[in-house]
């Protein structure tokens, strides 16, 4: 798969994660965290069990959230 059509599906993929979120409008943000947080481990875990993930590609992607997550402004 060429990176231009990676990059458009991963555009696709994201605009209608955003379309489904904004339908779940009457959760609170807290809940919505957790349930989107249990669904990514879940989603993880079979990456590494079915081997298209290893641990350290693993490991990097949620350090690399966490820094996302904790560091917007890139500091």
């Amino acid at each position: 798969m060429s990176r231009n059509s990676t990059a458009g599906m991963f555009e696709e993929c994201a605009d209608e994660l955003n379309d489904f979120i904004n339908t779940l409008e009457r959760y609170p943000h807290t809940v919505l965290a957790f349930a989107l947080r249990a669904h990514l481990s879940g989603l993880l875990q079979a990456l590494l069990a079915h081997g298209q993930w290893t641990r350290a590609q693993l490991t990097g992607f949620l350090e690399e959230m966490e820094h996302e997550t904790l560091h917007p402004d890139g500091d």
